[in-house]
């Protein structure tokens, strides 16, 4: 693996993991994992709707061929030491829940997770036959078909977001890095990792608190097996949220539905991390001398 810090620094731009910070250091932090076309491009709507509520933590990740989920997680953590962050919750879309797993394996002194939401995110994912078959095709359509199926997603991008300005403004910055071809090999290695990946072992483990947001109508992930497996298989989770209007971009589709479920369920986890130090607190005071 090659060194984190020579991946943050000495690599040009499209091998290089990019960070963005947004608001103040003493709200809480939420640490956004992008999805698998691996920029901010399309969380700006959501963005803007927790601006002034949470400290907001946004990566583009580099587009390469030769990472690992494990390099990803360690690139990730290394890059929010840099900026001071220590602590915060770990926001994984679709691909990025995949990293959200081994930084949570990596949780400790220098970064404490605090919690997960998956926003369209998962564990191991539930049809391999599916992401195979993605990753088989990734690089396969001819370049027009590409442009075309570009074009009819920027047409519906365009219908899809007309209320949330701030993602329509930036569909353009969207399909256009859709067009580089490094772009499509860095997916094609990334639909990859996710086939291999299996962290269901990390997610029996985790008792932070876990939350999932969904769309209604997500034909890439499928909501209810991976609900299924979390409410039987993951001691943190603690329910999903189905997004009616969302699709499976939950957060740019329905931006702020999805940031006011969302910071309910921080202030929630909050409260009841408070509670339970009162209590041990108060039940420590109450304990007769040894």
């Amino acid at each position: 693996m090659r060194s984190c810090t020579e991946s943050l620094h000495s690599q040009p731009e499209a091998e290089s993991l990019q960070l963005r910070l947004h608001g103040d250091a003493s709200l809480p932090t939420l640490i956004y994992l992008p999805g698998l076309h691996g920029d901010w491009t399309l969380v700006s709507s959501f963005r803007a709707a927790v601006a002034g509520r949470v400290r907001f933590v946004e990566f583009t990740y580099p587009r390469t061929t030769t990472w690992s989920l494990d390099d990803y997680a360690d690139a990730t953590r290394v890059a929010l030491l840099e900026r001071g962050v220590t602590r915060g919750w770990l926001l994984g879309e679709s691909f990025g829940s995949q990293i959200v797993w081994p930084l949570l394996a990596r949780s400790g002194r220098e970064f404490q997770a605090e919690g997960v939401i998956l926003a369209g995110g998962f564990v191991r994912y539930p049809v391999e036959a599916m992401v195979r078959f993605a990753q088989f095709m990734s690089t396969r359509w001819p370049r027009w078909f590409f442009r075309s199926a570009l074009f009819v997603y920027g047409r519906y991008a365009r219908l899809r977001h007309r209320r949330a300005p701030e993602t329509l403004a930036s569909i353009g910055e969207f399909t256009t890095r859709r067009l580089e071809p490094l772009d499509r090999l860095a997916i094609r290695h990334r639909l990859g990792l996710i086939a291999e990946n299996d962290p269901r072992p990390i997610a029996r483990q985790t008792r932070l608190p876990v939350f999932a947001l969904v769309g209604l109508v997500d034909p890439i992930v499928p909501a209810i097996p991976v609900r299924r497996w979390l409410q039987k298989n993951c001691p943190g989770y603690r329910t999903s949220r189905l997004i009616w209007r969302a699709d499976h971009n939950v957060l740019g589709t329905a931006p702020n539905a999805a940031a006011e479920q969302l910071l309910q369920w921080i202030k929630r986890a909050h409260e009841t991390k408070a509670a339970a130090l009162g209590e041990g607190a108060c039940s420590l005071i109450g304990r007769p001398a040894s």
